[in-house]
């Protein structure tokens, strides 16, 4: 059975999932290397703020808040 991609800013919280693909050009993908977001990466949503707010994420051990913007621009699939 093949896995479904949603937006990062679909997934649940306290959820794992693979990065599997980020929509966007050269300044988006750079600015998610920057900051340690690749494919082939596992990550979880720690909370989702109200109101179309931030995500904080956790990848590779380290938090960081993203926009809904950017989350619904990265492709994952959830991990069971």
């Amino acid at each position: 059975m093949e896995k479904k991609s949603i937006p990062l800013s679909n997934l649940p919280v306290h959820t794992k999932a693979m990065i599997v693909d980020m929509h966007g050009g050269i300044h988006f993908q750079r600015k998610l290397h920057t900051l340690g977001i690749r494919k082939g990466q596992l990550i979880t949503i720690v909370s989702k703020q109200p109101f179309h707010g931030p995500l904080t994420i956790k990848v590779c051990g380290c938090q960081m808040t993203l926009g809904r913007g950017m989350a619904h621009r990265i492709l994952v699939e959830e991990q069971t």
